[in-house]
C-alpha cells in the first residue's frame, strides 16, 4: 500500500480495523497539547520519565482495545516467523520477504489484510505522539537491507554495513580489545517491528513505554549504520545503565569513540544508551 493511502486510512480512524475516529482523537490529544505553561515542571516531568523509562505514566499512548485482538496476533506472528527463519536472518528481512515467506508456511501463518493495515498504522504514524522525538531515517515501510552492503560479524550473530560502521568496529576492536563484543549491529525493518512491538505487548500495549527504549519501526539506526557494543560475560547488564561503569566504556571513552546517539539527559524521549555508538548522521 502507497503511504498517501494508508494516511488517508489514518484519517478516516484506520476503516478496517475498527477504530472509531473519537478513539484514535481520545488515544492522541495527549501529545499535541501545548507544554505545560511552567516550563520547568514539564521538564522535570519528561527527565522523571526518561529516568523511570520501563514505568507506565500519566499521559502514556496505548493501543485501543479496538484492535487489541490484532496487535496481539501480530506480534504472535512476528515471533514465529523469527523463530522460522532463523534469529541472524531476521535481522536484515525486509517487510515485503517476511509477508512472502509467512504466506508461504503453515507455522507462520499469512499476515491476514488487518495485521497489515495494522503494521501500516505503526509505520506510518508520527512517532512523537508516543512521545518519541528522534528522526526517521526510514521513510518507506519496503526498504530493504542491500546485501552486498552488509557483512556477518563472527560469532556475534550480527551483522554490520561495509564502510565506516565496519571500519569503526575494527578500530574499538583493535584498541580494546576481546573484551569488547558487538551486541546489535543491523536491524531491518521487521526486527525493529518485533522489538518495538514485543517490548509494548508485554507492558499491555503502551507504546509510549516501549518508545522510551526501543525505536519505533523507521526510526532506528540500526537500519543505516549505528551498532551496539558491550562487555564481554556482561550479559544484558549491557542494555543498562552499569554498562556506563565496565572497563570496555571507560576505555571507550577515553579514547574518544562515544558520540553517542542517546546521550544522558537526551531530549529525544530515549532513555539513556551508553552503549548506542552513532555512525549515521
Amino acid at each position: 500500500m502507497k503511504r498517501r493511502d494508508c494516511l488517508k486510512i489514518l484519517a478516516m480512524g484506520v476503516v478496517g480495523l475498527g477504530i472509531a475516529p473519537e478513539a484514535v482523537a481520545r488515544n492522541m490529544e495527549t501529545f499535541s497539547k501545548p507544554p505545560s505553561e511552567n516550563l520547568e515542571d514539564h521538564i522535570r516531568d519528561y527527565l522523571n520519565k526518561m529516568e523511570y523509562f520501563n514505568e507506565p505514566h500519566d499521559n502514556d499512548l496505548h493501543i485501543d482495545s479496538a484492535i487489541y485482538n490484532v496487535f496481539e496476533s501480530t506480534v504472535m506472528r512476528f515471533r514465529r516467523l523469527q523463530q522460522y527463519v532463523g534469529h541472524g536472518n531476521f535481522q536484515l528481512l525486509s517487510f515485503d520477504d517476511g509477508l512472502k515467506i509467512a504466506r508461504n508456511n503453515a507455522q507462520v501463518g499469512e499476515f491476514p489484510r488487518a495485521e497489515i493495515r495494522f503494521m501500516e498504522m505503526i509505520f506510518y504514524a508520527e512517532a512523537q505522539r508516543y512521545g518519541f522525538l528522534g528522526h526517521k531515517p526510514l521513510d518507506k515501510l519496503t526498504d530493504r537491507i542491500k546485501i552486498k552492503e552488509v557483512i556477518k560479524i563472527p560469532y556475534t550473530g550480527n551483522y554490520l554495513f561495509r564502510g565506516l560502521p565496519l571500519e569503526t568496529f575494527k578500530k574499538i576492536k583493535k584498541h580494546v580489545g576481546e573484551q569488547v563484543v558487538l551486541t546489535s549491529g543491523i536491524r531491518g525493518i521487521m526486527k525493529q517491528f518485533l522489538l518495538f512491538l514485543n517490548n509494548a505487548y508485554k507492558n499491555n500495549g503502551n507504546l509510549s513505554l516501549a518508545s522510551r527504549s526501543l525505536a519505533p519501526p523507521g526510526y532506528s539506526f540500526h537500519s543505516n549504520g549505528d551498532f551496539d557494543v558491550g562487555q564481554a560475560g556482561f550479559g544484558a547488564a549491557n542494555f543498562t545503565e552499569r554498562f556506563a561503569h565496565t572497563q570496555v566504556y571507560k576505555e571507550l571513552s577515553e579514547r574518544g569513540y562515544f558520540n553517542l546517539r542517546y546521550p544522558a539527559k537526551n531530549f529525544l524521549g530515549v532513555r539513556f544508551e551508553p552503549w548506542h555508538i552513532k555512525v549515521s548522521s
